[in-house]
């Protein structure tokens, strides 16, 4: 279970981020005051913009980053102090995280695999099953920098799961990917939501969202505007899919709408 409660998370910015941003303020709220709930055998979507809020609120659950105020905690682990049992309990995956280019996923699975502190029958039976699921022992001895984008991040997501973690974290894992190997992500995010594990998924793909997520959050201008069933999201913003809510609550939240 995720449990989030008052995440804050604010930003100093040097003169040179200032005049990218184009701001005279020193600091960027990223995330403001955001609380929300994931549960074991569900997939909770967090949806929103490019820059809502949503990685810097993942990066805070996988503790890479300090809150500047509130409290996280992941299976009852507190991200602060308890961050070794919680990293022990999550699988992360964002895609400015990449695999060694120079090594192939064959050894970058058993590398992390030894690394989480398995043995080397459970680390053989681990890749046999999630190697299988997506399709890599086709590839499985070739460099990580010669395979396709694809292929990069089905190895990406086997190595992240290596240790069979109680939670998933993962950050736009569709983006970029063919139609074919998006489905097969999100039939397995399907599958670990079904034998009880706890999957947070964010994305700023609707359908996506729609077809995948047991519950949704949305996060506009690093403020947590709506949650809940896509039934009940749709209710409460008399909308008939989820684009069109979305972008009635971004009309009513975004700053800079005028």
């Amino acid at each position: 279970m995720i449990q989030i409660n008052g995440l804050t998370k604010i930003y100093k910015l040097n003169a040179k981020k200032m005049q990218e941003l184009k701001t005279k303020e020193n600091k960027k709220v990223a995330v403001n005051n955001v609380s929300l709930e994931a549960k074991p055998g569900e997939i909770f979507g967090l949806l929103g913009p490019n820059g809502a809020g949503k990685t810097t609120t993942l990066r805070c659950v996988a503790t890479l980053l300090k809150p500047t105020k509130g409290s996280v905690s992941v299976c009852g682990f507190d991200t602060q102090k308890e961050g070794q049992k919680v990293r022990d309990s999550i699988a992360f995956l964002t895609n400015e995280i990449k695999l060694d280019p120079n090594f192939s996923a064959d050894y970058m699975f058993k590398f992390f695999g030894r690394l989480h502190g398995m043995s080397e029958e459970q680390i053989v039976a681990r890749q046999e099953e999630l190697f299988g699921v997506f399709g890599i022992n086709d590839f499985k001895n070739k460099k990580i920098e010669e395979l396709s984008t694809g292929m990069k991040q089905k190895a990406a997501i086997a190595v992240s799961l290596v240790h069979d973690p109680k939670v998933v974290i993962f950050d736009e894992p569709t983006s970029g990917l063919d139609i074919v190997t998006a489905r097969s992500v999100t039939d397995y995010l399907k599958h670990l939501r079904d034998i009880g594990k706890t999957v947070i998924v964010s994305t700023h793909i609707m359908s996506e969202a729609e077809k995948l997520s047991d519950r949704i959050g949305v996060i506009i201008a690093g403020q947590k505007v709506e949650e809940g069933t896509l039934a009940e999201i749709l209710q409460r913003n008399e909308a008939v899919d989820l684009e069109d809510a979305f972008f009635k609550l971004y009309s009513k939240y975004n700053p800079e709408k005028n």
